[in-house]
């Protein structure tokens, strides 16, 4: 099967979408009710889209896109109340969170779709453990020689989004001592990771793409798990490693961080991306995954080592004049915030640790979610 053309984008236009855990309010474990969610969101206006994913405890919902973090947080939030909403009329709670903290995979259901049985049938197992939840961010690019540009120029930073966003630090009762857990299985399918390194398009799809095809390993971009991948029907890159926060309001600040990132590296200022800066990929992704803020990157040109949190910190002022005239200042004071004060791995480790048992840190998620949700 043939790429799809890459079809150009305003650059810098933002969508999002989020995986979202659904939740029985009575013993707090996920419940298979995407069916019966979707069922009722559907015979009513939502803003924004909602469909299902691999197992039925779990739903996808995607924004519209958008120029402005503001418009991008207002959808954000309209979905937000609607799916609540939903939920109460349900006896079906709605969260956020990389991973649900007790679930066990064994019980999970494969939602009755042919993709998702055809991936079922190819990696058993691990596709009752994708039951996990992620935040994507796809931003819009004019063309796909700079969507392979920033791809890679953003290899760097993608600790930054793992530690920022990360909220999965309990697995089946257990602390796992990583922040974002979710991301090691990913890991575990062949497919994942990093993507190749080609700068042209051309390349990409005639040296890369046109053969894997051809070996029948893959049909489509939909086929890859990549930390960034592209989506050339979208015209868009697609950033996958964050766990779903807690709020919709985070999950729209660290979307506008992306964007204002990707303005300030297509000004050009550094050096262009080359194959070794990933010689230290896989040990910094590492460190953000178990370590969240704490966690120590190493730089692959100067070998200089920092902590995540004081290089988060340091590229907020850096791309603070392109937030500024995308209007979004408010997002990079409340990503500083998160720096100093820790992330959502940290919240639902005090959950724990201040109310005891396993079930009351989802109750914190789903409390978290809803909150300036309005009554229903």
């Amino acid at each position: 099967m043939a790429l799809d053309a890459f079809t150009p984008s305003r650059r810098g236009t933002l969508g999002v979408e989020l995986e979202l855990q659904l939740v029985a309010p009575t013993d707090f474990d996920l419940v298979p009710a995407s069916p019966d969610m979707l069922a009722l969101l559907v015979r009513r206006p939502f803003p924004g889209t909602v469909t299902p994913e691999i197992t039925q405890s779990m739903i996808e919902i995607a924004t519209g896109i958008h120029e402005s973090h503001a418009t991008l947080a207002a959808e954000l939030i309209q979905m937000r109340d609607a799916l609540v909403a939903a939920g109460d009329r349900l006896n079906v709670g709605v969260c956020g969170g990389g991973t649900h903290p007790f679930q066990h995979w064994t019980e999970r259901r494969i939602f009755e779709k042919p993709r998702f049985e055809r991936v079922s049938a190819l990696y058993g197992y691990l596709t009752r453990q994708f039951t996990v939840f992620g935040q994507h961010v796809h931003l819009g690019c004019a063309d796909g020689d700079e969507a392979l540009f920033l791809l890679h120029a953003l290899n760097r930073y993608v600790p930054h989004f793992i530690a920022l966003a990360a909220s999965s630090p309990f697995v089946q009762g257990t602390d796992t001592l990583f922040d974002s857990s979710r991301l090691n299985a990913i890991s575990a399918f062949p497919l994942s990771g990093r993507a190749p390194f080609l700068m042209s398009w051309n390349e990409f799809e005639t040296r890369y793409f046109d053969r894997m095809a051809h070996t029948g390993i893959v049909a489509s971009m939909k086929d890859f798990y990549w930390d960034i991948r592209p989506k050339p029907e979208y015209g868009t890159i697609e950033l996958r490693v964050c766990d779903t926060p807690l709020t919709v309001e985070r999950a729209a600040a660290i979307a506008a961080y992306l964007q204002a990132l990707c303005a300030h590296l297509l000004e050009r200022e550094a050096p262009d991306p080359v194959e070794d800066d990933y010689l230290v990929y896989t040990h910094n992704r590492f460190q953000a995954c178990r370590f969240g803020l704490e966690g120590v990157l190493v730089n692959p040109r100067t070998y200089e080592r920092v902590t995540i949190r004081d290089d988060i910190l340091a590229t907020l002022d850096r791309v603070r004049p392109n937030a500024a005239a995308l209007g979004s200042l408010g997002a990079l004071d409340e990503l500083r915030m998160i720096a100093l004060a820790g992330n959502d791995a940290a919240e639902l480790r005090r959950a724990r640790a201040e109310r005891g048992a396993i079930e009351n840190v989802v109750a914190t998620a789903l409390q978290r979610f809803r909150e300036s949700s309005p009554i229903t």
